[in-house]
């Protein structure tokens, strides 16, 4: 299939009730996009829809194929995002251009099965449900093309999901649902936009929502790479520990608070070692190199994991990083002083500590979030 090659007929004649929104997050699928429209035409037929496309900035050029689409298929639409990254905020910022009656999501890779799309549908229309979820779990679903490694992990995760926050999902880690966009207006405000398991989060945002599933075969990847790493595992242990405080904790926190434990430990080694190997250095001077590379390390990881898709590059990675070391001597001052004081009051000493260590990471965690990478 050409990227022009829709046929001009199918579009839904002016004026007629667009039924459902199809959004579809994106990074780097420029040989995916062509055919998984083409599927959508076959699939859809008879049913009034649109295609939204939300993309992070690809550098192979898959906004761009998506617009030369747009040209002959007024269905097709594509909104690129610069300067923001991030399975989940895609997501919910195309479910929020969206004003048809039923919104669906599934990735651009065609290992979703688009051929259960208007099953999902009718069961939506007979007013029983508010969301569908697709899942690989149940008879009738296969996972079969799944890695042995990434199936266990799959398995893995969906266990400990049930386990820790109660839900039915079968596979609350697919990335495959339709709903009813009024349901979605109603839960936004309690979205998070970081990480990758968005379904885990609509489904337990809202008691009372009513779920069913549908089985469908997961296939393999047309074209491209798998965006499954490390990270995401990350990502969703996050979600997990927020979905447990009932939303008190928010999920950048979580990821704000593990870097700040792996800077301490940072901070350890690198202080003996300095006093190892540089047995000339003074004991301040090792703990200023320590000290110095903790930070660095923080900043860094910060900019991968926690502010991911608000990722600083160039020269605003430099300007962000002074920012982080002044906000951080700031919070370490905030929390000696306090700490001081409260053991100065009271005496004990593992009290005025902890309390001069919380209140220096919500510190620099909100000046962090507001001033450095600009985040809700």
């Amino acid at each position: 299939m050409t990227l022009a090659s829709i046929d001009a007929k199918t579009t839904p004649p002016a004026g007629q009730e667009t039924v459902l929104s199809m959004v579809i997050p994106t990074y780097n699928e420029r040989g995916n996009v062509a055919e998984l429209i083409r599927r959508l035409d076959l699939t859809l037929a008879g049913i009034s829809w649109e295609a939204i496309f939300v993309d992070d900035n690809s550098p192979d050029g898959t906004a761009d194929a998506l617009k030369q689409i747009a040209r002959t298929d007024p269905r097709i639409r594509c909104l690129r995002r610069v300067g923001r990254r991030g399975l989940a905020g895609a997501c919910i910022e195309g479910m929020l251009a969206s004003s048809a009656t039923y919104v669906a999501v599934m990735d651009a890779d065609l290992q979703h099965d688009e051929t259960v799309l208007p099953a999902m549908l009718a069961k939506l229309q007979s007013g029983q449900y508010d969301l569908v979820a697709a899942t690989r779990y149940v008879d009738g679903g296969d996972a079969s093309s799944f890695s042995a490694s990434r199936g266990k992990i799959s398995r893995l995760a969906t266990k400990i999901t049930q386990r820790l926050l109660g839900t039915e999902l079968s596979d609350p880690m697919s990335g495959f649902f339709m709903m009813r966009r009024a349901s979605f207006d109603e839960m936004v405000p309690r979205l998070s936009p970081v990480g990758f398991k968005i379904l885990l989060d609509i489904a337990t945002a809202k008691e009372g929502l009513r779920i069913a599933e549908q089985a469908y075969t997961f296939g393999t990847r047309f074209d491209g790479e798998s965006k499954f790493n490390m990270q995401i595992g990350i990502e969703f242990l996050g979600l997990l520990l927020s979905k447990m405080t009932n939303g008190h904790l928010d999920p950048r926190f979580i990821f704000f608070a593990i870097v700040g434990a792996t800077g301490i430990a940072v901070n350890l080694i690198i202080f003996y070692l300095a006093l190892l190997l540089w047995p000339a250095a003074s004991f301040e001077v090792a703990k200023a190199v320590a000290t110095g590379v903790a930070m660095t390390s923080n900043f860094l990881l910060n900019n991968s994991l926690t502010y991911r898709d608000r990722r600083l590059k160039g020269l605003g990675l430099v300007r962000g990083f002074i920012g982080f070391c002044v906000f951080g001597a700031i919070g370490a001052f905030t929390d000696i002083g306090l700490a001081s004081q409260l053991h100065h009051q009271h005496e004990v000493w593992w009290v005025a500590g902890l309390a001069g260590s919380i209140v220096g990471v919500l510190w620099n965690y909100a000046m962090s979030s507001m001033f450095i990478w600009r985040t809700r």
